[in-house]
């Protein structure tokens, strides 16, 4: 393998027919994020990535890049929507994992005196890990399909969602071409009782500040203002109805890619005709995990609210609870992309990244079309979440995309070899964050340490110009599984 460097934040690798690549990898990361890349597997599955058929350009690894499952975490690979495939393990297990940011009028002099008040009612309002209530809002069968159909849509006409929530998320909150039918019975059984709940691993709720605003102008236009601000990050996907459906239909492509003439470089990237029946099937039933974790997160989102108007005794409405935007870094979509200069339609699979289109485009809600499409960068517990804005460079480098958080750096199991729960816990409490975690494991995992700086990462997204920085958001308190 022959890596190219080009300038201080690009590495190529070439086409090398011999393993059966048919485009380049670009990676995009400095020196010294691209050494621990070459550290795991996150270059060989890039390259594993570029042999698929249909695959377009080239494939991308953004600066989290680090070892998935087939696929890297912080890949971007888009594949021809006649003659490509789609393939699960490129999208991953937690479709549409996304994060959503919600705005207030408060400041962290008006939080930081019922900051443990707060984050306790929330951790009693939303469950968290493997909470026996598992969910707000336990559906029936005939509810959760219109809620696989609908999206939003269903949460709006039950009074857990406003217009302008739809309006601004990706989407509109509703994907369409979403069909329960082609969702098992088991994904069933884990979606029902699931609706508005956090989940475990890397997920979380966070009440937060404004630390700095880099982008005034594009700030104000989301509602951002002043630094010392309060907002709140929540960062989920859809639960066990999205795992499901994605070891549902892994299993369907593994058993299928090989009518097909498909030769794979490892297994874990089964993939099927993006245009077959099974494939069609996936795309349906992905749709409707879409809409899922839309839904979740909005649920969770009311009852955020609900906390809120509880402990300082206003409503959602005096307490300006707006939200930002709401992305999706998990998927796989049908998109318009300039390849060898023509302009074609593919399925862009984003696993560990999130859209970033610049302004003008029509996917973005028009209240942002003049400045692009907001972004945000989820960071761990202790350290920093970013807000930035899509610009025209994610088209021309990234398929108007750009990173989902700061890519870990360290196993769970590592994690937990170098550190444990008091010591994380006091290094919280040194920096004023108050967390409250239904188990100790998840905290150990989570410990900002085992994951890439976010600043350096926020940063060469920055200075690439695929999407640039609007705030620094820094955590006062959390909830996690």
């Amino acid at each position: 393998m022959e890596v190219t460097k080009i300038g201080n934040l690009e590495y190529r690798i070439e086409v090398d027919s011999s393993i059966g690549m048919r485009v380049p990898v670009r990676i995009f990361a400095n020196e010294d994020l691209f050494g621990k890349m070459m550290s795991d597997r996150t270059i060989e599955q890039a390259i594993n990535v570029s042999t698929l058929p249909g695959v377009q350009k080239n494939v991308i690894v953004l600066p989290d890049g680090h070892q998935g499952y087939g696929f890297p975490v912080g890949g971007v690979a888009i594949m021809d929507a006649v003659k490509g495939v789609i393939s699960p393990g490129s999208v991953g297990y937690d479709i549409n994992c996304g994060v959503r940011l919600i705005r207030t009028n408060l400041t962290e002099s008006d939080v930081r005196p019922k900051l443990q008040e707060l984050i306790t009612d929330l951790f009693e309002s939303i469950p968290v890990g493997m909470s026996k209530r598992e969910g707000c809002i336990h559906l029936s069968r005939s509810e959760l399909d219109e809620v696989l159909v609908r999206g939003i849509g269903w949460l709006i006409d039950h009074g857990y969602a406003t217009k302008e929530d739809a309006e601004l998320c990706e989407e509109g909150g509703c994907i369409i071409g979403a069909d329960p039918s082609k969702v098992s019975e088991e994904a069933h059984r884990r979606g029902a009782p699931q609706l508005g709940s956090l989940g475990s691993g890397n997920h979380f709720l966070e009440v937060q500040k404004v630390d700095k605003i880099f982008d005034k102008e594009a700030a104000e236009v989301m509602g951002i203002i002043n630094e010392g601000d309060i907002t709140i990050l929540i960062h989920c996907g859809s639960r066990g109805l999205g795992h499901q459906i994605c070891t549902d239909y892994l299993k369907v492509c593994e058993h299928s890619y090989k009518k097909y003439g498909i030769k794979l470089p490892d297994r874990q990237l089964a993939c099927v005709p993006n245009i077959s029946e099974e494939g069609e099937s996936y795309k349906k039933a992905m749709n409707c995990a879409f809409n899922y974790a839309w839904s979740n997160r909005q649920t969770i989102t009311h009852w955020t609210r609900k906390s809120f108007e509880r402990v300082f005794n206003r409503s959602e409405s005096d307490l300006d609870m707006k939200l930002v935007y709401d992305i999706a870094h998990n998927s796989a979509k049908v998109e318009k992309h300039v390849v060898d200069g023509e302009e074609k339609s593919v399925i862009v699979h984003r696993k560990g990244a999130t859209r970033a289109f610049p302004a003008g485009r029509v996917e973005i809600p028009q209240k942002y079309r003049e400045i692009g499409q907001p972004t945000f960068i989820p960071g761990s517990m202790g350290s920093a979440s970013w807000i930035l804005v899509g610009k025209p460079n994610s088209l021309d480098l990234t398929f108007g995309s750009t990173v989902h958080g700061a890519g870990r750096l360290m196993s769970r199991t590592a994690a937990h070899k170098n550190y444990n729960y008091k010591q994380v816990i006091e290094q919280l409490q040194k920096k004023g964050i108050f967390i409250k975690s239904m188990t100790r494991y998840d905290v150990v995992e989570e410990t900002p340490e085992v994951y890439k700086d976010v600043d350096t990462v926020a940063t060469i997204s920055h200075d690439l110009g695929i999407a640039t920085k609007v705030a620094r958001l820094v955590p006062l308190g959390v909830i996690k599984g």
